[in-house]
C-alpha cells in the first residue's frame, strides 16, 4: 500500500494506492458525509476487489478542516470537482496512467461519482453506488452518465430504495438496481457488506476486462 499525497486545487488530499499484479483496472472511492478513507466498510470492499486483482485508490474527498462543517460534506459540486481532479492525478500518474478507470460511490459520494461519470463519458469503464444518494446528482448529470452502473441498495433502506428507484429511472447507460435483502443503510447485517463486495467486484471485472478486450479493428 502506498500513501500518497494527491494535491488538488489549494489542498493535499491523503490518498492510499494498492495496485495488484496485472491489475486491469483502478476503482477510485468516494466515500460519503462525514466518513473518510479510513471507513471501514469501503476499506473492505477494496480488499475484496484487491484480492480479484482490481486496483483502488481510497482517498479523503475533504481536508480534516473541510469535514468537520457540515454543509461542505453535502456540498456535492465541490465532491465532484474533488473526484474529477483525483482522476486527472491517476490519469497521470506513472503506475495508473494506462489502466481503466472506475467509481465507487458511497451515500453522497455517489452523487460525486456519477456526476464526475456525467463528465467523464467513456474515460470511467464503470461505476457502483453502495448506499447511495445518486439521486443528488441531478437529472442532467444522470442523464449523461455514459458508464454501466451499478446501484446497490439494502433491501431495508427504506426511502432510500425510492431515491435510487428515481434516479435510476432517469440513467440512459447501461444500469442494474440490485436490493440486497435484509440490508438497512450501513449494510451491517451478517454477509450483506460482503454481498456488495462481490457484487461491485464482479460489475468491474466484467467491464474492465471489456474494456480492454475490444477487437483491434474495431
Amino acid at each position: 500500500m502506498n500513501t500518497l499525497p494527491i494535491p488538488v486545487d489549494d489542498v493535499v488530499l491523503s490518498g492510499e494506492l494498492v495496485l495488484p499484479p496485472a491489475a486491469a483496472g483502478v476503482v477510485l472511492f468516494a466515500h460519503g458525509s462525514g466518513s473518510s478513507r479510513l471507513s471501514p466498510r469501503n476499506s473492505y470492499v477494496a480488499r475484496v476487489l484487491q484480492q480479484q486483482g482490481i486496483g483502488t485508490l481510497l482517498f479523503d474527498l475533504l481536508t480534516p478542516g473541510e469535514d468537520r462543517d457540515y454543509a461542505t460534506r453535502f456540498d456535492i459540486a465541490l465532491l465532484t470537482r474533488r473526484l474529477l481532479a483525483t482522476t486527472a492525478w491517476l490519469q497521470a500518474h506513472p503506475e495508473t496512467q494506462t489502466l481503466k478507470l472506475g467509481y465507487f460511490g458511497a451515500s453522497t459520494g455517489a452523487a460525486a461519482a456519477l456526476q464526475a461519470a456525467a463528465e467523464m463519458k467513456t474515460a470511467i469503464s464503470a461505476v457502483v453506488s453502495r448506499g447511495g444518494r445518486p439521486d443528488l446528482a441531478g437529472e442532467q448529470a444522470l442523464g449523461e452518465v455514459a458508464a454501466p452502473t451499478l446501484l446497490l441498495v439494502g433491501s431495508e433502506d427504506f426511502g432510500v430504495i425510492e431515491l435510487n428507484q428515481q434516479a435510476f429511472a432517469r440513467m440512459n447507460c447501461e444500469k442494474k438496481l440490485v436490493l440486497i435483502g435484509g440490508a438497512t443503510h450501513l449494510f451491517e447485517e451478517p454477509g450483506t457488506l460482503e454481498q456488495v463486495a462481490n457484487a461491485a467486484g464482479a460489475w468491474f471485472a466484467q467491464y474492465f476486462h471489456a474494456a480492454s478486450a475490444a477487437p483491434e479493428n474495431a
